[in-house]
């Protein structure tokens, strides 16, 4: 039988990640973040060989709505070709996005209230920087 207080903690920690990815989406930047990236993912459909970038950007898109609770790790089965993407990806698009979630990470952790969203930015620069190889997983 689980202990109670155990219980409480993890519920507490579900609850206060929920309300900062309701306060992220709202005040955060997480609707025009995800809208960007979907409307990058568009274009790299309608660009057919560019199809891989659009299901990357897709994936940040979902990852930037809810960033709270979630973490991105290396996908097992990526190849050599996932990293010869990315290189690609790096230059074209991942210097300038993940440049972007710096400086929005920076001006966010100016204020005390901006932290939390400061660090969710922080934790997108990888993902914007080398997205193909990789997955959003929960956090335990």
């Amino acid at each position: 039988m689980p202990d109670n207080r155990v219980v409480s903690i993890a519920h507490a920690g579900m609850v206060i990640r929920f309300v900062l990815n309701v306060l992220w989406l709202v005040f955060g930047g997480g609707i025009v973040l995800a809208v960007g990236y979907g409307v990058a993912a568009l274009i790299c459909f309608v660009l057919v060989v560019t199809i891989p970038f659009g299901v990357a950007s897709l994936r940040l898109a979902v990852y930037s709505l809810w960033p709270f609770g979630r973490t991105v790790v290396p996908k097992p089965g990526a190849g050599v070709a996932s990293g010869l993407a990315n290189v690609l990806w790096v230059v074209l698009a991942g210097w300038w996005l993940a440049l972007s979630h710096i400086l929005a990470g920076i001006a966010l952790c100016v204020t005390i209230i901006g932290i939390p969203f400061g660090i969710a930015n922080f934790k997108l620069v990888p993902a914007a920087f080398w997205p193909l190889g990789r997955e959003v997983v929960d956090v335990p």
